[in-house]
């Protein structure tokens, strides 16, 4: 389980995408910029979101108003998986590609990825 990635709500979610961007932690003035133009938020709502997200241990600040991300993405993308097969599926993830195949979701490209890493997995 990924600490802190069951907190982060959606306003959180957009400054992790920010900073999982970048290679390198990221100052306080450019995270408000990116920000700024992207949501058009005020540098207090930017403030409040880092709090928040070094709160639930998303976030770091490290030198001098310096942030990095705690969580990567894939260890958030992962928990958001297992979540919506848990909390939508009832635990099945066969439900959740049976519910994308049957509403057009996913492109025969698509389904064929998904069906050569199966294989995958079958062989090892």
């Amino acid at each position: 389980m990924c600490t802190g990635a069951e907190k982060i709500q959606d306003a959180e979610l957009e400054v992790m995408k920010v900073l999982w961007s970048l290679p390198q932690p990221v100052s306080l003035a450019e995270l408000r910029r990116i920000l700024s133009a992207r949501c058009g938020w005020e540098d207090s709502t930017v403030k409040t979101l880092l709090r928040r997200l070094c709160e639930k241990g998303a976030v770091r600040l490290e030198r001098r108003g310096m942030y990095r991300a705690v969580i990567t993405q894939a260890e958030y993308r992962r928990w958001s998986a297992r979540h919506l097969v848990n909390k939508v599926f009832n635990g099945s993830a066969k439900k959740l590609v049976a519910s994308l195949l049957s509403d057009g979701q996913l492109s025969e490209a698509e389904i064929a990825e998904l069906s050569a890493l199966l294989h995958e997995e079958e062989s090892t």
